[in-house]
């Protein structure tokens, strides 16, 4: 038989079962704490919500009322400060000539001519830019600008000095010399300055120096000055120097400093191997037969390659010498690239407009053979007079005797030539008269590349 189950007598005590209840009990909120925490947050919202829009309203009218305040206090106190600060700078500094285009690093910066840069202080509020001055001095500096700076004409204080251009990390100051000096009288000459770095580290590859005042008399914003600026450049190491072009050649110059003639490259061997060494034997040859010289350099130099080199050429410096070639009976004076500055045949002087083709092409002939004899020539200097220029030294009208003495002098003011030559002559030069590729000063004369226009050396002979 099953036994029957009785009640545990180890259950907990019946106080302790009725003390958790309790406490569960106190734990719950009652309904009515409930509905009074509900009524207090709705009161608060609606009391903020009627609050805002008035406190948004004063405060907004008391802060007007400050800046109004201060800003009638600021304009009666400084009026025309306030007047300037609107209106552009009329003061400028500039610089008074250009740089060369290329600069090597560790040479005294000047200008093209050679000389010391000056800066200049100008007004620009008329037409021009006119030199003016201050009753006090100026403190200026030179700084390196980015090449590609300015974008606009007109630029401000800050976006000047955001240009400004600083050496890289761990090389030398990039400009080191006389960087500051002192203004007066509107002018100031600035000594040696000099690059230590090139600009190929740049994105535009060149630089641009700017001079900016630091200090204007004892209050540095008394007024705006705007900066100078030079043009674009691009600086170079200095080893690249030995190999530089020169701006203007002389006519001594080895033919590779000429733009687009590499010094040993291509065209500079194909020259020299042909006589041709410096930019005076070039122009020779450039005068007597382009075909020959452009025949010489080959299909490698383009027509505007070719361009660039004659042009450059020309630039150069044409001195005072001048040479005599004689004949039996002629004279022909010619400059140093083989034109025809004056010219005698026999004893008798026509002007340069009224030669005929058949002249003209009987003074090449004679010119050619100066060219080919060039080193017999006689040197004579540009600054002596005329007369004995041509006769050396002998009467002019002993040597010509059917050559009137006034006309001779009257002729003489402009460049003259007078020949005689035969048809077949003529047919032989005829290209030569219409070939656009000659040196011709004179081109509204049609007297070709033998024949210089002779402005120059009318001075020199005057």
């Amino acid at each position: 038989m099953a036994a029957k189950r009785f009640f545990d007598d180890s259950d907990p005590d019946p106080n302790q079962r009725n003390n958790k209840r309790i406490k569960s009990t106190a734990t719950r909120p009652s309904f009515a704490s409930v509905i009074k925490e509900v009524v207090m947050v709705n009161f608060l919202d609606n009391v903020s919500s009627a609050l805002e829009p008035m406190l948004r309203r004063v405060v907004n009218e008391e802060v007007e009322k400050g800046l109004r305040r201060y800003s009638c206090r600021t304009i009666s106190r400084s009026p025309s400060l306030r007047i300037k600060a609107l209106e552009p700078s009329i003061l400028r500094l500039i610089f008074n000539k250009n740089l060369h285009l290329t600069i090597f690093t560790g040479s005294k910066i000047t200008g093209v001519d050679g000389r010391n840069l000056q800066i200049l202080l100008v007004d620009t509020s008329g037409e021009g830019m006119v030199p003016t001055t201050l009753p006090y001095p100026i403190k200026v500096e030179i700084v390196v600008l980015d090449g590609d700076f300015p974008s606009e004409t007109n630029w401000s204080r800050d976006e000047f000095d955001k240009n400004i251009v600083k050496e890289r990390t761990g090389k030398r100051p990039l400009l080191t010399g006389e960087l500051n000096f002192t203004m007066r009288d509107g002018v100031a000459t600035v000594g040696e300055i000099e690059f230590t770095d090139n600009s190929s580290w740049i994105r535009c590859r060149k630089f641009r120096i700017g001079a900016k005042v630091v200090q204007t008399g004892n209050n540095q914003n008394t007024v705006r000055i705007t900066e100078a600026i030079t043009q674009a450049f691009m600086v170079k190491d200095h080893r690249g120097e030995l190999y530089k072009k020169h701006y203007p050649p002389a006519l001594g110059d080895e033919v590779w400093r000429l733009e687009k003639i590499g010094k040993d490259g291509i065209f500079h061997k194909k020259l020299s191997l042909n006589g041709i060494n410096t930019v005076q034997d070039f122009l020779k040859l450039a005068t007597i037969d382009t075909p020959q010289l452009r025949n010489m350099l080959g299909t490698g130099m383009s027509e505007k390659m070719w361009e660039v080199t004659y042009k450059h050429a020309k630039t150069c410096d044409m001195g005072s010498k001048l040479y005599m070639a004689r004949g039996p009976n002629y004279l022909l004076i010619l400059n140093p690239i083989c034109q025809v500055v004056r010219a005698i045949i026999d004893g008798q002087i026509y002007p340069i407009r009224e030669l005929t083709g058949i002249q003209k092409a009987y003074i090449q002939n004679l010119v050619k053979d100066a060219y080919a004899n060039w080193s017999s020539l006689e040197e004579v200097d540009g600054l002596v007079n005329e007369p004995a220029l041509l006769t050396q030294g002998e009467p002019t009208m002993d040597r010509y005797p059917n050559v009137q003495q006034q006309p001779l002098i009257r002729t003489y003011q402009r460049n003259t030539i007078l020949t005689d030559a035969s048809d077949e002559q003529l047919a032989e030069y005829n290209d030569w008269i219409v070939n656009p590729n000659y040196i011709c000063t004179l081109a509204d004369n049609n007297t070709g590349g033998y024949f210089s226009d002779g402005s120059s050396n009318r001075q020199l002979l005057r």
